[in-house]
């Protein structure tokens, strides 16, 4: 799909039929203002914005700045310019998110709504469209019992979930041009075969004329490098509306995407008329990988891995919820940096950048939708199932083609242990199956320790379990984590889990620094206990940043930023932040060097040691490299060097040359294990100070610095 910008696409239409889909953006030249009189409607803001209004830009939050906390009903307001329209054109309007509820009008005229505030939607605009087009927006970021996320009724009757309730236009607008054929969506899903991979994509199409149409239907799947690895084309006649066309294309000699090696392919859809011209096109990224869980390990193509990461809310100080891509790049590169390879990553649908940044960078997913702590009542809620069911249809279809996604959870911390929470899982389990065979279905339970049978908990149900584990605070005292493990895997003797969150609040310390004290040392002590049990494929911490809530805050405040993570709310990075980094390792490194008989080193030897299946986190490390600089004490480089490994599977000794230094007092050795792509894996110092060798009478001098495990 071209990108264009919209006096651009005006041009183009005016001089020529458009070929294809493009999407201009409409992110630029809104206006504001909240409602909390309720009186937009009625005053026909609709049609006739009023005055007052603020000048922003979307994605937007009224959340930042004086208008921090409102609650109520809010309008936003643009108009573009649309010439006289051709009776082959179609244009929808696109949301990427709006948060909470939303009604939209194209000039006066009510478009429809929507309910979730993390999902994308649209509307077919065509026969509304003037030549000046005005859109009006009413957001209202309001919760009850039966909205998603809601009060989270578990416990409380009126208590709030756990994060903040960014209302306004919360991602992208945008709008689709095409003509009366159009690619609406692919549904695109892969099998490793012997000789390569079988591509199945399902293709949604669009026909607007009244009668059947004849066309051709050209799929061209694109390798990592921009190769044709692959194509297919049909001919079809097309209903009118929609209708799904599936295609199956071979890849011989695929590429397979995996932790350091994320083969991302594109899938590009042609559609073409009778004389060979090209109607519509749209292409969409997939990769080819298979992911098992067997004798409750997870699998990716076949090799067994045990997976450690980080969550992170959508959030920020300056930005709330309405992120651009420079903060999502900055939190998802310093995430990378701590050694993240699998995450949740957090209670409700992603930004598609950060979807494509896992993609591109190895990273697992288990989206989640934000059924936070709800009570069995808002469980069996017919109001609630189905627009769980909405949400969660929402995000497949948005997301089901990113190759890191391996699962789906359907909530968290909710009643799941009652009849009528096991009778809600079921239900989105098997409605999430008719969607996305391909992946696992399960969700986060924190009430497993305290089952008495499995049958009594939906987890039963799930392809594998995930256990937010608080033992140290809200769960009780850290000694009990061990035999909880145990009575769990006991319990559930066939399901592979994964703990889907752990880590300390900072309501169970005295100060910041104190709960940081605690958050490291349970870090130290808990994660060896994970890595006991090898039926624990994976471990996430909660969470990245300390990020604003209503709950879970210090006692007499009802809002703020909880202490929970690594990172402060201006990303200020805590001592837990590098004790979680070095344990996160997938290699330890041992550094020493090799003494003459008298004066500085002349050698230094490395010994590299891989995590084995018995650590957190494991898996194979291909196609690494250790790289070396060795400086003096004005910083002067004096040495550098790189050692390649193909397979990096067992430990391995490295040795380097210093050569003579007259005129070095101190020697500092830097070293780096660099992952594939050029991000540090581990790393360690090693220094040699002359003075402090004449003082030791073997002549010996130990490295000083920080260095990985």
């Amino acid at each position: 799909m071209k990108r264009v910008a919209l006096g651009t696409i005006i041009s183009l239409m005016l001089s020529a039929p458009l070929l294809g889909t493009t999407r201009v953006d409409l992110d630029h030249d809104w206006s504001f203002r909240t409602d909390p009189e309720q009186v937009g409607e009625t005053a026909q803001w609709q049609k006739h914005p009023p005055p007052n209004t603020d000048s922003i830009n979307v994605p937007h939050t009224w959340n930042i700045g004086r208008h921090d906390g409102y609650l109520g009903k809010a309008w936003y307001f643009t108009t573009f310019e649309m010439p006289v329209q051709s009776v082959d054109l179609h244009v929808k309007l696109h949301f990427g998110a709006t948060f909470y509820s939303a009604r939209v009008w194209l000039n006066g005229v009510e478009l429809g709504s929507h309910e979730g505030g993390y999902t994308a939607y649209s509307f077919d605009v065509t026969r509304h469209l003037q030549r000046t087009n005005q859109v009006a927006v009413e957001v209202d970021n309001r919760i009850s019992a039966a909205t998603i996320p809601g009060l989270a009724q578990r416990n409380s009757e009126h208590a709030w979930y756990d994060w903040w309730d960014y209302g306004g236009i919360v991602r992208d607008v945008w709008l689709t041009m095409g003509g009366p054929i159009q690619v609406g969506r692919q549904q695109i899903r892969t099998k490793i075969s012997d000789d390569g991979a079988v591509v199945e994509d399902k293709i949604l199409l669009e026909n607007y004329f009244a009668q059947k149409q004849q066309v051709s239907v050209r799929v061209t799947a694109i390798g990592p490098h921009g190769e044709t690895a692959g194509t297919e084309t049909l001919n079809v006649a097309l209903d009118p509306e929609v209708s799904s066309v599936g295609v199956s294309t071979k890849i011989p000699n695929a590429q397979l995407w995996g932790i350091d090696h994320p083969n991302v392919y594109r899938m590009l859809v042609q559609i073409t008329g009778p004389q060979g011209q090209i109607l519509d096109e749209q292409s969409d990224t997939f990769g080819i990988r298979k992911i098992e869980i067997r004798d409750r390990h997870l699998l990716i193509n076949g090799e067994r891995v045990r997976l450690t990461g980080v969550t992170r809310h959508e959030e920020s100080l300056w930005e709330g919820l309405a992120e651009t891509p420079g903060t999502m790049l900055h939190d998802y590169d310093d995430m990378r940096s701590l050694q993240v390879t699998l995450t949740r990553p957090v209670h409700y649908p992603q930004n598609s950048f950060i979807l494509d940044y896992a993609d591109r960078h190895g990273i697992l997913l288990i989206p989640e939708i934000p059924v936070w702590q709800f009570s069995e009542t808002q469980l069996k809620d017919p109001r609630v199932l189905a627009l769980a069911k909405q949400q969660m249809r929402e995000m497949i279809e948005e997301s089901g083609n990113h190759p890191s996604i391996f699962a789906w959870s359907v909530c968290n911390e909710s009643d799941t242990g009652t009849p009528g929470g096991i009778a809600y899982f079921q239900a989105m389990r098997d409605f999430i199956r008719e969607l996305d065979p391909s992946r696992f279905v399960s969700y986060a339970d924190d009430h497993l320790p305290g089952l008495k049978r499995a049958q009594d908990s939906a987890a039963n149900d799930a392809d594998f379990l995930m256990m937010n584990q608080y033992f140290g605070s809200w769960h009780g005292p850290e000694s009990e984590l061990s035999e909880s493990l145990d009575r769990v895997g006991q319990m559930f003797p066939d399901k592979m889990m994964i703990v889907s969150e752990f880590g300390l609040p900072g309501i169970f310390a005295k100060d910041p620094e104190d709960a940081d004290r605690m958050r490291v040392r349970i870090i130290k002590e808990q994660m060896p206990e994970l890595a006991r049990r090898d039926w624990i494929a994976g471990a996430i911490l909660w969470c990245y940043q300390d990020y604003k809530s209503r709950r879970n805050l210090p006692g007499g405040r009802d809002r703020g930023y909880v202490e929970h993570g690594l990172v402060d709310e201006n990303r200020q990075r805590k001592p837990s932040y590098y004790v979680w980094k070095d344990l996160n390792a997938p290699a330890s490194m041992d550094a020493r060097w090799e003494h003459a008989a008298e004066g500085p080193p002349r050698d230094f030897s490395v010994t590299l040691t891989p995590n084995g299946m018995q650590d957190l986190p494991s898996y194979p490390l291909r196609d690494y490299r250790l790289a070396w600089e060795l400086s003096d004490q004005a910083g002067k480089l004096l040495v550098s060097g790189e050692q390649q490994f193909a397979d990096l599977n067992a430990a391995r000794t490295v040795s380097g040359s210093v050569g003579p230094r007259p005129d070095a007092k101190i020697l500092k050795l830097h070293l780096t294990l660099l992952r594939p792509g050029g991000m540090i894996a581990a790393e360690s110092w090693l220094d040699w100070d002359s003075e402090a060798a004449t003082r030791q009478p073997d002549g010996h001098v130990k490295g000083s610095g920080p260095g990985a495990r």
